[in-house]
């Protein structure tokens, strides 16, 4: 074969512009194909992976649910809140013209009251010297305490009583485990009319020791009674009885439990 004939016939080889001839690129192998097979056990191993996960946030959430305080708590915070709450711009105790911002909330403290009464507050706005305005007949005592304390932290003024649209404030009671939500306001309003009632807590926790939970109970609300300048002589009234006990105005005020007695609510003057 010629020269000229091999230039004639096809090759494996080009010709680079500046040198010999070089082979031209391999093509890459194809990738091995997915079989069906190990598609559907991939599946199926993704599909008991959540199974598991699933399974174990639903133990967990079983068994945090099923304790009657941490359901209790849930209810009271995400599905039927046992307090409700409404902001008046402008409310006048007895008439003198004093008329400032009121929070007034009402209904059975809850397990969750207190990130219910916080969540209340921020939506409201007050401003240290404002006022909450209570009434009920009592609940959690753990919860009436931080209420309390939330209510202190952020310089409100408390009262008993209950509020109309107009601002016009007529009295209502305030008992249990409420009036620790009362002794955390700085003045503490006394409506005419309103009541504060008294009674000595008791645990009705299975596997408590009655007299051992009574003590500690004692101890700590004398600690924040204390604490919010209230006398001892409030947990002395407190402790006699295991029944709903009114306070006199009188006795309240002795007590440093009323600070500002007010006159009789009227409405606001036009």
């Amino acid at each position: 074969m010629s020269f000229d004939d091999r230039q004639d016939q096809p090759s494996q080889f080009r010709r680079s512009p500046t040198g010999p001839r070089v082979a031209p690129p391999r093509r890459p192998a194809d990738p091995p194909a997915v079989t069906v097979a190990a598609r559907s056990r991939r599946n199926v191993w993704s599909v008991v992976i959540f199974i598991l996960l699933f399974s174990s946030f639903g133990i967990r959430a079983y068994r945090d649910l099923s304790r009657p305080d941490a359901w209790a708590y849930w209810k009271d915070q995400y599905l039927s809140p046992s307090m409700t709450s409404s902001l008046v711009s402008s409310a006048d105790f007895d008439g003198g013209g004093r008329s400032r911002p009121v929070l007034f909330i009402r209904g059975k403290i809850g397990a969750a009251a207190a990130s219910w009464f916080r969540d209340r507050l921020e939506q409201a706005h007050l401003a240290a010297g404002d006022t909450v305005l209570v009434s009920s007949l009592g609940g959690d005592l753990n919860q009436a305490i931080l209420m309390g304390e939330i209510i202190r932290s952020h310089g409100l003024a408390t009262a008993v009583g209950v509020v109309d649209a107009s601002g016009r404030v007529s009295p209502s009671y305030c008992a249990s485990a409420c009036v620790f939500v009362y002794a955390g306001g700085k003045p503490r309003y006394g409506v005419e009319g309103s009541m504060l009632g008294v009674h000595r807590f008791v645990t009705s926790a299975p596997g408590e020791d009655p007299v051992a939970e009574t003590q500690r109970t004692t101890g700590m609300v004398l600690s924040y009674m204390t604490k919010m300048g209230v006398a001892s002589s409030f947990v002395e009234a407190m402790s006699r009885t295991s029944e709903i006990r009114w306070l006199g105005a009188r006795e309240a005020a002795a007590m440093n439990l009323v600070t500002d007695p007010l006159g009789k609510p009227r409405a606001a003057a036009r």
